[in-house]
């Protein structure tokens, strides 16, 4: 949780919004936004975190976990470099 806090935070920011700003526009209290930022909130729904994502214009997504990756993805990478 804290990784996604963080990554709100920074994408908040970026926007130069307040987190007063942000809760205003979600209906949501600045407290629930600070207590995500820093990792503190108990639990927090998919549907707010879709939320605030798209209200800073980003998607949510999911994307599957590999235990290798393909060569496509080394080649982006350019591993052998």
């Amino acid at each position: 949780m804290e990784d996604l806090g963080t990554l709100i935070r920074s994408l908040r920011k970026d926007k130069g919004l307040t987190q007063a700003a942000l809760a205003s526009r979600l209906s949501m209290s600045r407290a629930t936004i600070s207590a995500i930022e820093n990792g503190t909130v108990a639990e927090i729904g998919i549907r707010k975190v879709e939320g605030i994502l798209n209200m800073l214009g980003y998607r949510l997504t999911a994307v599957p976990n590999r235990r290798r990756p393909t060569l496509d993805e080394l080649k982006e990478k350019n591993f052998h470099d």
